[in-house]
């Protein structure tokens, strides 16, 4: 028992699983590693930049604080050679000016200095003492506000916020400060802090804060890498990678849709055009959408197949054809056993009856009797051999192999012969209404005679009782033309048009009045055509049936023949 049934997908969701399993998810993949390698990379950087701007701020405050202590040393060598007290403050009035961020200079006491000392912190300047001789103290005092702007001049571009405190935990310079944050950075200052080395600190991967406690000059620096930096250096940057990452992934997606796109309309053509083969429209010709996405092999089986379309179409043609052959062979076997059956039949018991009866010795046959005898063979003979040549007329005509000798040609004398040759049981009058002056012809004289032989024994055939045969001629923009009428019942222009067609006839088998093959105006328009002419036939009630035959005139097809040689 199956409990599972497998599913045949389309190409469009093979495509679709397809991109989610081969792009989608190695992209998304790629772009969680990506991002992950980014933000440890962004967040080292941020701890050894941080760390180099706690050494950058300590090496200033050391380069400031060495700086000034050696000045103050040489200033201190310099007063021993000043035992007037006025002249040290004299010379030290003149040197204050030359050291840049010095407020004050002066030698007092050590219960001195320490009131100036304390004067100072209360309004946030620095003190710098030396001892001297004589229990003298040399105090200079300098602007931190000054100093400070010196201490982050080269850190003027930088995010960070930086504090620099003294052991007793009192600010003595800051760079982009802000009180909250200040307050919570102290907050997560260690109890127990190491001195001289910088050391990381804090609870936020992506925001290290970093110190260093000094012994000379008892001073803390402290560096806060804020919310800001952090933005701008890890989350910025991954937001770039997403972007990155979800427009390539989008231009892949619409790629491959258009390209799908592409791909489903040609093979739902190719579809169609198999559908309608297997229903047999043999002509359906595949067309495809052809651009840069459509595959070689899609053009290349396209071809193929409506070249085997083709193909088909044409054996198809073709079958149709030999089938449409077939049958019409089939159809003239038929007629051909049906006339011969009709045709052949009677005229041969005829001929074999009167034989017999001529040979038979047991009785007397008088002489207008045997005449009578010989005459009915004679005519029944006759009409044996104009069977047999029109049967033998058929494929020449079909052929086109039917061959005419023509010439000149006086019709009065053809339908004088005609009129001889023409069997008229019933005895109707034939009227041939044609000028002894009547210009020539061109054609062959003994085709022409079986021409009107039949046409006017056609006419004689199918015509009402005591009703006459007219045959008109005329002479109509160079052509000669005749008319053979008869008085009957109007042919339908359907029954018409069939008339020229092989073993047809007015009569169905069933009906037959009259005696025929039904190929008389079939071998006469292969006879008239063969020299040139034209036959026509009309049904109306003012002539019942009309056979149109048109040739060319002697006169003018020589005129033709020598313009052409």
């Amino acid at each position: 028992m199956r409990f599972f049934k497998f599913k045949r997908l389309k190409i469009v969701e093979q495509i679709a699983i397809v991109f989610f399993f081969a792009v989608l998810i190695p992209m998304s993949v790629s772009g969680f590693i990506i991002n992950n390698v980014n933000q440890q990379s962004m967040r080292s950087q941020l701890r050894e930049s941080a760390v180099l701007i706690t050494n950058m701020v300590s090496d200033e405050i050391d380069f400031f604080s060495g700086s000034i202590s050696g000045n103050l040393e040489q200033l201190a060598l310099s007063l021993k050679y000043f035992k007037d007290p006025a002249k040290q403050a004299k010379y030290l009035k003149e040197v204050k000016s030359s050291i840049r961020n010095c407020e004050d200079l002066a030698v007092v006491s050590p219960a001195e200095a320490e009131k100036i000392h304390e004067q100072n912190k209360l309004e946030n300047k620095v003190t710098i003492t030396v001892a001297l001789e004589n229990d003298k103290v040399l105090v200079a005092t300098y602007s931190l506000v000054e100093l400070q702007d010196e201490l982050f001049n080269s850190l003027q571009d930088d995010s960070r916020q930086i504090y620099v405190l003294t052991n007793d935990g009192k600010l003595i310079a800051s760079h982009n400060f802000k009180d909250e944050d200040f307050q919570k950075t102290i907050s997560l200052l260690p109890k127990s802090m190491k001195t001289n080395k910088p050391v990381i600190f804090g609870d936020v991967k992506n925001q290290p804060l970093v110190y260093v406690k000094k012994d000379n000059p008892k001073i803390t620096i402290i560096v806060n890498t804020t919310e800001y930096v952090t933005n701008k250096t890890i989350n910025k940057n991954r937001l770039k990678i997403i972007l990155s990452i979800a427009a390539a992934t989008l231009m892949i997606l619409f790629v491959t849709a258009l390209y799908t796109f592409h791909l489903y309309i040609n093979i739902r053509q190719l579809f169609k055009g198999i559908i309608s083969l297997s229903k047999g429209n043999y002509e359906r010709q595949i067309r495809l959408l052809v651009t840069a996405f459509t595959p070689h092999e899609m053009v290349f089986l396209a071809f193929e197949f409506n070249r085997m379309a083709s193909e088909i179409h044409k054996s198809y043609k073709q079958l149709k054809k030999n089938n449409k052959e077939l049958k019409q062979l089939n159809e003239f076997r038929s007629n051909l056993i049906d006339t011969v059956s009709h045709e052949l039949r009677t005229p041969l018991t005829s001929i074999q009856g009167y034989t017999t009866r001529l040979m038979r010795s047991d009785i007397v046959i008088d002489e207008e009797t045997k005449q009578k005898s010989l005459r009915i063979i004679k005519e029944q003979s006759e009409r044996l051999k104009r069977l047999i040549e029109d049967l033998l007329t058929i494929p020449d005509i079909e052929g086109m192999r039917l061959r005419t000798n023509l010439e000149t040609v006086y019709m009065p004398e053809v339908f004088e012969t005609a009129r001889i040759l023409v069997k008229n049981k019933d005895n109707k009058q034939i009227i041939i209404n044609i000028a002894e002056d009547f210009p020539n012809v061109s054609g062959d004289k003994t085709r022409l005679e079986q021409v009107f032989v039949n046409l006017i024994e056609n006419a004689v055939k199918y015509a009402n009782p005591d009703s006459q045969i007219v045959v008109d001629t005329a002479v109509v923009d160079g052509k000669a033309k005749f008319f053979v009428k008869n008085e009957c019942n109007v042919i339908a222009p359907k029954q018409l048009k069939k008339l020229f067609e092989k073993f047809v006839r007015m009569d169905d088998n069933t009906t037959r009045t009259t005696r025929g093959t039904g190929l008389g105006l079939f071998i006469v328009k292969g006879l008239v055509e063969a020299m040139s002419g034209t036959i026509e036939l009309h049904s109306d009630t003012k002539c019942g049936f009309c056979a149109e035959v048109t040739l060319n005139l002697a006169e003018i097809q020589e005129a033709a023949n020598a313009s052409g040689n």
